[in-house]
């Protein structure tokens, strides 16, 4: 559970970097209350697809990421990224990524940070 809660944390961190580097990616909300509710259910709802959704597409890929020398997982992880915006979109969450291009950037700033703070927190179980 602790493991759960801390990979939660640090993609809510990750996306609230990534939705403050880059314009394309908004996060709208009234207050700061609102938008940490929104960022951690988007959060949740990143780690579903990722979970969920992910490994499905990259078997399928796998093809692409041998011959890319895993370079295709940028775009995997922008697929992941647009499809959390989307389902965001459906769940009335005010969380959009705009554009593919984007979607790129953002999953790189997401993967790194997402790594850099999974390193720094406890992950316990």
């Amino acid at each position: 559970m602790m493991n759960f809660l801390v990979k939660t944390i640090a993609n809510a961190g990750a996306l609230a970097v990534a939705v403050w580097l880059l314009d394309k990616i908004t996060l709208t909300g009234d207050g700061t209350g609102k938008k940490v509710g929104t960022l951690l259910l988007v959060a949740l709802l990143f780690g579903l697809v990722n979970f969920v959704v992910k490994p499905v597409v990259k078997l399928l890929s796998l093809p692409l990421l041998v011959l890319t020398l895993g370079l295709f997982t940028l775009v995997v992880n922008a697929l992941m990224l647009l499809l959390t915006s989307w389902l965001a979109d459906r769940l009335d969450l005010s969380f959009h990524v705009e554009g593919f291009w984007t979607a790129v950037l953002g999953g790189l700033i997401i993967s790194v940070v997402s790594w850099a703070l999974s390193v720094v927190l406890p992950d316990k179980d």
